[in-house]
């Protein structure tokens, strides 16, 4: 689901600015940083875990930017020890860092000898400039003959392995010092020879040899997470270990985790099952981002033989609609998933409400009286409300008028009283319910106060018993708050991962575009086949196999931001159509033959292939063509000046019919401006012998006097211009106004009249088609679903 809050404000992004010029990062360094949520998040965590938010020096600030971005994920609890030995100088060296991720990836989250840690990483080991430099010297000895030979060509980063091999936690500084005075005492100083530019040396032939010699490889094994991408996640009965930390602005840290008796009783109640979620907001339409979701939450529960629940997330009675309830269901059904329950975050408002008193009881809510503006100027100054420290009671009295209607729509909320000067934007207090004077589409009238996201959806996943809450990664900064709500109410914690959105090129994909392009009709509705909801793609003629075959050959990964080219889905589709899709023939853009030597009013029935590898036994992998004296062939198949490279018909130029005849271009009909071609004549040769280069696709006419099948044709193709319009300010701008051509008056064999919607084909030379909805019995539709070229498989990506 689409993240509700996508970014820190201004300040608090200048805020975090400063933090990390302060620790030494060059400022380009921490710009980027800011600008990714996630590394954000880690890396202000880790600077207070290592208590220098006052500053450090820029060793110890790009060691802990290090540890920011590539410490184990399982092994989060053991951060803080190792962001200390970095401040104490224990660890001071990249190649002890890479030894303490090592280390803490094979231990994970459990207690570890620290013993054993120190000497993985060398702790308190130190390399004299004697022991180095008497290295180096060996190393230059060894390697001296190569060395004179490539003199400063040498491949200094060898030499180095070499010595960082023998002495691990040198000082790679003094190391390299030593290298480049050797150097320079061995070969002297560089010479213009040194600098110029040595030219390749062209790969000889080989000598041809009589034997053919067959080269057996050993294809390399599959890691186990490409064989099992769910071998990732955790067992249920694992989840007692440390979920995340919340820091606070008061230097507490609360260490969030189930405890043993939360986790017993969890586990006597689902059986110790894996149980997942998919909770769209049923407010539009789902999209190929929703098909990785739905990969990872029915996939993970279907390879566990777990269950995972279609809940949908209607906390908003303003944006949902029966018709999108509809819509998700039959999609997850056709995307071969089978809900385990389906429920609704409605059918728990009650409890929400109970838990959200207890809250209150406990503490750590309060009713507000602040206007949208007023939160929204007050978080941004991290400024408490002036009602946050109002008497429990007080709320609790308010709260119950919230339920009851006493209180004006916009009058009052419930806030969760979190950090309001926490470094996490998502601790801010955030809201747990408004008033909404609004009937609910599935509890009807009965409340006119409805939870908020933030509120509602860590609860409804404790009360399901979630074993593996699963969402993409905007959603990681809402882990502190996720799980400090849970803790607050003393409530089981579900395991939380995020993982990569995904992008893909030529288009977008954010529900409020989506809807825009809908309602404003740029489009033709929300299964418009140039869109990327998983109802376009159905009706473009895509399938779910190959719609979870790209999703698998993706991976679930958590690389942020990536933007998968169009064609890598293109190539999925190919191969899923390649094995279903029968061949035919149409023709786009009717070109009239008329075959002088062929007597008028004879029809032969020929024999064409509905798959390339058909065996001439089996009669079910062949169709009928009518071959008669008048034919037509594509327009862009014929020139009135012929050329060598190319091999269509031209005056006097022969071509062979596919699984017909060839014939021989022998007059041509003009218009009147003598250069439309109207006609062509020409004479079939019926002994086969002309061999043309040239193979043309063609139909007939079926009876003398009938035009063939006529059919109309859409071309579909992307619909923005741009790899990633999302980023332009004006990006309706950016449509391509060739994304769809309709052609309505193509012919076609006439063994396409019996297609059905949905039907698949594959039209010779021109791609793979479908039949749409909007047939009617007088006249077929078909949309093109991919075109026969496969540029992701060529070196596209």
């Amino acid at each position: 689901m689409p993240g509700k809050d996508e970014g820190g404000s201004s300040s608090e992004k200048e805020k975090n600015l400063e933090l990390f010029l302060k620790v030494g990062l060059d400022e380009r360094t921490a710009k980027n940083t800011i600008a990714n949520n996630k590394v954000t998040a880690n890396l202000t965590a880790v600077i207070h875990e290592a208590a220098v938010a006052d500053g450090c020096s820029r060793t110890v600030g790009n060691l802990l930017y290090t540890v920011a971005t590539k410490h184990p994920a399982n092994a989060l609890v053991h951060r803080p020890k190792l962001a200390q030995y970095i401040v104490l100088s224990k660890i001071k060296t990249p190649a002890q860092l890479e030894a303490a991720f090592s280390f803490f990836a094979t231990t994970g989250p459990e207690n570890f000898d620290i013993n054993k840690f120190e000497e993985a990483c060398g702790v308190g080991v130190k390399v004299s400039e004697e022991e180095i430099k008497q290295t180096v010297n060996e190393v230059f000895e060894e390697n001296k003959t190569a060395i004179l030979e490539q003199r400063y060509r040498t491949n200094v980063g060898d030499l180095f392995a070499h010595v960082r091999k023998r002495h691990p936690w040198a000082d790679p500084k003094i190391v390299k010092q030593f290298i480049d005075a050797k150097l320079r005492e061995l070969l002297g100083e560089r010479t213009a020879a040194d600098d110029e530019k040595v030219p390749k040396k062209k790969k000889e032939k080989p000598a041809k040899v009589e034997e053919k010699v067959v080269a057996v490889s050993t294809p390399e094994q599959p890691s186990e997470e490409v064989l099992n991408p769910y071998s990732i996640f955790p067992q249920p009965s694992d989840n007692y270990k440390v979920h995340t930390s919340v820091f606070f602005s008061d230097g507490s840290i609360l260490r969030c985790s189930n405890t043993r008796e939360l986790l017993e009783k969890h586990l006597s109640r689902t059986g110790g099952k894996v149980l997942t979620r998919f909770p769209p907001e049923p407010n539009g339409y789902l999209h190929i981002g929703h098909a990785k979701a739905m990969f990872i939450d029915f996939g993970l529960a279907k390879e566990r033989d777990g269950g995972c629940y279609l809940r949908f997330d209607d906390t908003n009675p303003e944006a949902e609609k029966k018709e999108y309830i509809d819509h998700i269901q039959e999609i997850v059904k056709w995307m071969g998933w089978e809900p385990y329950k389906i429920t609704y975050t409605s059918d728990y408002f009650q409890d929400l409400y109970d838990l959200a008193v207890e809250l209150i009881r406990r503490g750590h809510a309060y009713v507000d009286h602040q206007t949208a503006d007023e939160i929204k100027e007050y978080r941004e100054k991290k400024m408490n409300s002036p009602w946050r420290d109002r008497p429990i009671a007080e709320s609790l009295k308010l709260f119950e008028d919230m339920r009851r209607g006493l209180i004006e729509e916009g009058k009052a909320t419930l806030r969760m009283k979190q950090d309001m000067q926490s470094d996490n934007y998502n601790m801010y207090d955030l809201i747990a319910y408004r008033i909404k004077f609004t009937p609910h589409p599935h509890a009807g009238d009965k409340w006119c106060i409805y939870p908020s996201y933030d509120y509602a959806h860590c609860i409804v996943d404790s009360l399901e018993d979630i074993t593996h809450s699963l969402c993409t990664l905007e959603f990681e900064t809402r882990r502190a708050s996720y799980y400090w709500l849970l803790n607050a109410l003393g409530l089981y914690q579900p395991y939380v991962w995020e993982y990569s959105r995904l992008n893909v090129s030529n288009t977008v994909m954010s529900k409020r575009k989506l809807n825009r392009l809908v309602t404003q009709n740029w489009v033709d509705g929300w299964d418009d086949p140039r869109l990327m909801t998983l109802a376009g793609l159905r009706r473009r003629g895509v399938t779910s196999t190959a719609i979870n075959a790209f999703v698998r050959g993706i991976g679930i990964t958590r690389s942020d931001c990536s933007m998968i080219h169009l064609s890598r889905l293109e190539y999925h589709i190919r191969e899923e159509l390649n094995k279903t899709a029968p061949r035919t023939i149409a023709v786009l853009h009717p070109l009239k033959v008329v075959i002088t030597n062929l007597e008028a009013g004879t029809i032969m029935d020929l024999e064409a292939r509905k798959w390339p590898d058909a065996q001439a036994d089996d009669a079910s992998a062949f169709y009928k063509v009518p071959f008669s004296n008048t034919v037509y062939i594509d327009q862009s198949d014929f020139r009135l000046k012929d050329s060598k490279d190319y091999f269509g018909l031209a005056p006097g130029k022969s071509a062979l019919l596919r699984y017909a005849f060839p014939i021989k271009c022998t007059d041509v009909i003009l218009a009147d401006d003598k250069e439309t071609v109207l006609e062509i004549r020409a004479e079939y040769d019926p002994t086969k012998k002309t061999k043309p280069k040239g193979v043309l696709h063609w139909v007939s006419e079926p009876s003398p006097g009938v035009d063939p099948l006529k059919v109309e044709i859409r071309l579909f193709d992307r619909l923005f211009l741009s790899e990633n319009p999302a980023e332009l300010e004006d990006w309706l701008a950016d449509l391509n106004p060739q994304s769809k051509v309709v052609i309505p008056n193509a012919y076609a064999v006439p063994s396409l009249g019996s297609a059905v919607v949905g039907d698949t084909f594959q039209f010779e030379r021109l791609g793979y088609f479908v039949v749409d909805k909007d047939s009617t019995p007088e006249k077929l539709v078909f949309n093109r679903t991919v075109t026969l070229r496969d540029s992701y498989r060529k070196g596209g990506i």
